[in-house]
């Protein structure tokens, strides 16, 4: 019986990296969305946020999805580099 249990454990260890082998291979992970950007990608949107956004900032600096709303709300207003941002990042 102990024999019987050693064998089926030895197997279970053996096939479980070759189970893991069968499964398909994963997309890279997707940036956060709470990501504030590369230096550039800031550089680019902060006039915009200060300009149009002070209500956001006020209320939490660091809301980064209000601060992304601001911006699309005023996507008519911002200037080409940070629509630029926004739509390299799929917003």
């Amino acid at each position: 019986m102990v024999r019987k249990s050693i064998a089926v454990m030895a197997l279970v260890i053996a096939a479980g990296p070759a189970a893991l082998a069968q499964l398909p291979p994963q997309p890279p992970p997707v940036a956060s969305p709470l990501s504030r950007g590369t230096e550039q990608e800031q550089a680019a949107c902060h006039p915009d946020v200060v300009k149009y956004c002070q209500t956001e900032l006020a209320a939490n600096e660091n809301d980064v999805f209000g601060i992304l709303g601001c911006l699309q709300r005023n996507r008519q207003k911002i200037s080409r580099a940070c629509n630029t941002v926004l739509t390299s990042h799929g917003q």
